[in-house]
């Protein structure tokens, strides 16, 4: 049985407004009823003569905090006088400064890790720094049990680096928010709740999790709040409340649930993709400015909105600074192949292509494919995975406005480029519940482990690149997928969606079974490409 939760207020960057600060809570108090601390990250003080004046005032008894409050240290040379020791004390009644770094835990077990300051550019550290050997001490001790789960709330001054990956984007510059040290710390601390200031905006990122989707047993989620300055003109919020019990008497399946809008891990890049972008930033020994393969299929008319490169070379409207990865072979999908049927080609991006599938399940079932030689998802580049997702999106709505469900589909296993089969399911046929279900009798009838992974699921989590696998996702975003070990059938997800459960065509199951003559391929992607217009912003770019 978990204990009873505890009420607890979080707050941005005060910057001596006590007064402000205290009078909100008040209000929310009298409104909500008592909460049980406040917790301020940022910067508490401020060096107006005003903002001194009113901190005296608690200072010598003649104001009095209405709650139990904790704040981190100094975040810049002006307040460092402000706190008296790196270690922390009481600075006034109701009022307690946590320290430099640390963990405090209360009387309930609630377990609060810290970090003031900002990350130290220089050796030595100025006082309102910490460095590397700051966190790793503060994380040593913790991570090094092996009993730590993580701690139930994490108090930063800084924002994490890169916190916005793979989730909701934050209103502030993120190429100079935030420090790596503090993602770092993150990351080793797993805080079911993080705290940070200092970049003047309110942020509430989604909740990300804390293991690899079926490599690791599952973990608690996190999730980061940054909170703006009290009294901004903006109007961000800048005071937060949220119920939490104790990690420690928390029920381990009731702590480790995962929410529905949950992502993957942003400090968590996987390592082959780490080290692709590193190779992709070293100076090329080819010319920087070569531009990647260029295509003009005369696809129709109206296709005149598109930007597009003359034809005798000259200047370029947009630089492609790579080209686009090879295959060591013929290839039938590379757009640049001459083995390419362009005549199904429907639309081009920047990085992917759009078109018909030979031997179609449906006259609308196509293929979103990349320019380059990718072999599977997990090898895309980041560039190529926003077009694909871009793509998924309008092919999406497009179905929708038909009346149809959108089902996409990949087997990486036996093939050597990408194919995301995207295939239409008319609304009256089913509903997705069922053709959930076609794939999961149809898996366990064939003896396929077909696992259910989170929405937010990021394949690179799950698999890495080179390894076999199957997918699919649905039209409400839930994703099935295989670990392929040996013998999985190549026309499975065909099958399903041809089953009786679902499309109920089962003699087009075999794309082989279903061509179509020259002259009616080119009839349906031009009946395709006429209808599908609307949604294609290829031609708006």
């Amino acid at each position: 049985m978990a204990d009873k939760p505890l009420r607890v207020l979080a707050c941005g960057d005060v910057e001596g407004r006590i007064n402000v600060l205290y009078n909100r809570v008040r209000a929310v108090q009298k409104k909500s009823g008592q909460f049980d601390l406040l917790l301020c990250v940022g910067d508490f003080f401020g060096m107006t003569s005003e903002a001194e004046a009113e901190w005296e005032e608690y200072k010598t008894g003649t104001k009095k905090a209405p709650i139990q409050t904790y704040i981190l240290g100094a975040a810049d040379q002006d307040t460092v006088k402000c706190f008296p020791s790196a270690d922390g004390c009481e600075l006034t009644e109701n009022i307690t400064y946590l320290g430099r770094k640390g963990v405090f835990t209360g009387a309930s077990g609630l377990q609060i890790a810290y970090l003031s300051g900002r990350e130290a550019q220089r050796e030595p550290a100025p006082a309102y720094c910490f460095s590397p050997k700051d966190v790793d001490s503060l994380t040593a001790p913790l991570v090094s049990s092996s009993k730590f789960r993580g701690v139930d709330i994490l108090l930063t001054s800084q924002w994490p680096r890169g916190v916005w990956q793979y989730g909701n984007n934050p209103d502030v510059d993120t190429r100079s928010c935030g420090a790596s040290s503090v993602a770092h710390l993150a990351e080793q601390l797993k805080p079911r709740y993080h705290f940070a200031a200092l970049e003047g905006t309110y942020y509430e990122r989604l909740p990300y999790r804390n293991h690899m989707v079926l490599q690791e047993s599952a973990q608690h989620v996190s999730r980061f709040i940054a909170l703006a300055n009290i009294n901004n003109t903006s109007k961000k919020k800048y005071l937060y409340a949220f119920s939490i019990v104790p990690m420690k008497s928390m029920d381990a399946a009731e702590l480790v649930k995962q929410p529905q809008d949950v992502t993957e891990n942003p400090y968590r890049a996987p390592v082959k993709e780490t080290q692709k972008e590193r190779e992709r930033a070293k100076p090329s020994t080819m010319l920087e400015d070569e531009a990647a393969p260029q295509f003009f299929f005369d696809m129709s008319s109206k296709q005149q909105g598109r930007k597009r490169h003359s034809e005798g070379g000259g200047h370029f409207q947009h630089k492609q600074p790579r080209k686009p990865p090879q295959p060591t072979g013929p290839c039938w999908f590379c757009l640049a192949s001459p083995e390419v049927e362009k005549h199904l080609v429907v639309s081009i991006g920047t990085h992917c292509y759009l078109a018909l599938a030979k031997g179609s399940l449906t006259p609308d079932h196509v293929l979103i494919l990349p320019i380059g030689h990718y072999q599977s998802v997990v090898e895309l580049s980041s560039e190529v995975v926003e077009e694909v997702e871009k793509y998924k999106a309008a092919v999406k709505k497009f179905f929708k406005s038909q009346g149809s469900r959108c089902v996409i589909f990949e087997r990486n296993y036996r093939s050597q480029h990408l194919q995301l089969q995207v295939a239409p399911v008319p609304a009256q046929c089913c509903t997705t519940e069922d053709i959930k279900e076609a794939f999961t009798v149809q898996a366990q009838e064939q003896q396929i482990e077909l696992l259910e992974i989170p929405e937010h699921s990021d394949l690179k989590q799950i698999a890495q690149p080179g390894t076999p696998y199957f997918y699919v996702e649905l039209d409400t975003g839930e994703k099935l997928f295989h670990r392929i070990k040996k013998n999985f059938p190549l026309q499975f997800g065909r099958e399903v969606l041809a089953s009786e459960a679902v499309l109920n065509i089962p003699t087009r199951a075999d794309w082989r079974e279903c061509k179509y003559t020259r002259d009616e391929e080119e009839s349906l992607a031009k009946e395709f490409r006429e209808r599908y217009e609307p949604y294609d912003f290829s031609l708006l770019e």
